[in-house]
């Protein structure tokens, strides 16, 4: 999947993709960076933390089909350093702040620990 498939994606996010994005977006999370609809290989990740290699995706109904595939998209991309965390869309619209927390906690979970001064 290409630009243009982002682009097209980014035009037309699900409420839970808007209402999320509104809450990563312009570095609020923890001063995190994070991009939409972003290619990655073959796929198009919801949402990257490039500086912490974390993906977060939002699965709707279709997911449910969709399970194997997921997981071998899953596979791939961590065989490619990053870490998916996935969650569904009605938990971002019924707590968005909950699902903030977990992806903040990946966020520190993702950072090395400080090094000893010498």
């Amino acid at each position: 999947m290409g630009i243009a498939q982002a682009r097209k994606l980014r035009a037309n996010m699900t409420d839970a993709e808007q209402l999320l994005w509104r809450r990563l977006r312009r570095r609020q999370l923890d001063g995190h960076k994070f991009r939409r609809q972003v290619p990655v290989g073959l796929y198009i990740a919801d949402f990257l933390c490039y500086e912490k290699r974390l993906i977060v995706e939002l699965d709707g109904g279709q997911h449910m089909e969709r399970r194997y595939h997921d997981r071998q998209r899953d596979d791939w991309l961590r065989n490619q350093g990053f870490e998916v965390v996935r969650f569904w869309n009605d938990e971002v619209l019924r707590d968005p702040g909950a699902v903030l927390e977990e992806i903040a906690r990946q966020l520190e979970r993702r950072t090395p620990p400080p090094q000893p001064s010498p």
